[in-house]
């Protein structure tokens, strides 16, 4: 079960992390010097059109669902080159093919160095917006709950009689494969299933749509759960379903990798680490425009973790304000712990990890070697 695959595009790591092709960025971090996130994941939007049953969103309701104005946007984005971030990805709370600024965002990231993906429910991205941002994508992952129309909408929308959100996702998706395929993008094309364990019957019609699909990667994920146990996720039950998520890993052909994120469905829900040190590295932004350090700590009971919001503030301020490294010191000292204080499986989940295995000696982080793994700039 590697922790990376080999497509026909180059190296592809989903269950791991790529703090190895970033030491600069580790060797400031352990000099105590202010380092710029490699990745922000964030959202244009808090509104989706989605009900996805196992959406963390739903649990951050605390922010305002307006979208973010242009200017602000490409503000945000000058801000980030100005102070060194690498990578962009769109995914966060909110569906942001959704915002008016949404195709102008990716061309203006291209247009300064700044690498960008995108997580969505494809509903919204028709024929005009592949072919617009497409080629300044590095990669762009569909939410698919379920290899069957009816479970497809009884998952991610009112019911199993609205199968036409299926039939336009499929459309949709099809419709970006055969434009990367024609144009000979660079762009990576995926499909990622959010597994909750009444859901497993789904696990082998999602991986044969993927092949059929001709994706390059059909993805199977945990779900994360809030510290209360809210969305009411038994991490224990994905231990019944290995053999069945390898069967549908043997799916996968030369076109369609079909991969699971082993490690955080082997992980039970818990993490290794009190300390919390992924954010410096990876940051995460909501749809309202709320800077926080992750997106465990959006909803109004972490509001003393809520460091500002770049639609009132530029970001590059926020960024070096005391507030700012006030969080991420507190999340990185004893005074917190990241077991009892915070949700499971945070999107930092893997760096921190393996930053918290660094320090204590369990397992150094030494410069890569070889070529760059696809999407680099996305830890």
């Amino acid at each position: 079960m590697s922790e990376s695959r080999q497509t026909k595009d180059g190296e592809l790591i989903l269950d791991s992390h790529k703090l190895s092709f970033h030491m600069d960025r580790i060797k400031a971090w352990e000099n105590g010097d202010k380092i710029a996130p490699v990745t922000v994941d964030m959202a244009l939007t808090r509104a989706c059109g989605s009900m996805c049953k196992f959406c963390y969103a739903t649990m951050q309701e605390s922010q305002k669902r307006f979208g973010i104005k242009e200017h602000h946007a490409l503000n945000l984005l000058d801000d980030f080159a100005e102070i060194g971030v690498k990578g962009v990805s769109l995914v966060s709370d909110g569906e942001s093919t959704l915002s008016k600024s949404y195709a102008t965002f990716i061309e203006h990231a291209s247009s300064i160095g700044i690498d960008t993906g995108n997580a969505t429910n494809g509903w919204e991205f028709g024929p005009e917006k592949s072919e617009r941002v497409l080629p300044h994508l590095s990669w762009l992952r569909f939410t698919v709950a379920a290899g069957t129309p009816e479970r497809y909408a009884d998952i991610m929308y009112k019911g199993p009689e609205h199968t036409e959100v299926f039939d336009k996702a499929i459309r949709n998706i099809k419709y970006a494969v055969e434009f990367k395929k024609k144009h000979n993008l660079s762009v990576t094309l995926g499909i990622q299933m959010v597994l909750m364990p009444e859901f497993k019957d789904e696990i082998i019609p999602f991986a044969q749509l993927g092949v059929d699909l001709g994706v390059d990667y059909a993805v199977i994920k945990h779900c994360s759960d809030d510290e209360n146990n809210t969305l009411g996720i038994d991490y224990s039950q994905y231990e019944s379903m290995y053999n069945l998520i390898e069967a549908a890993e043997n799916l996968s052909n030369d076109v369609t990798q079909v991969i699971a994120k082993w490690n955080k469905l082997k992980d039970k829900g818990k993490s290794s680490y009190k300390r919390f040190y992924g954010p410096p590295f990876l940051l995460q932004i909501s749809g309202s425009g709320l800077v926080a350090p992750s997106g465990m700590f959006f909803q109004a009971t972490h509001s003393k973790l809520h460091i500002g919001n770049f639609t009132t503030d530029r970001f590059r301020d926020i960024y070096n304000s005391d507030k700012y490294w006030n969080a991420m010191d507190y999340l990185a000292s004893p005074n917190f712990d990241a077991q009892t204080m915070m949700g499971t499986l945070p999107i930092q989940h893997y760096i921190s990890t393996a930053l918290d295995n660094h320090l204590k000696g369990i397992e150094k982080i030494v410069p890569a070697t070889g070529d760059n793994p696809l999407h680099v700039n996305f830890l």
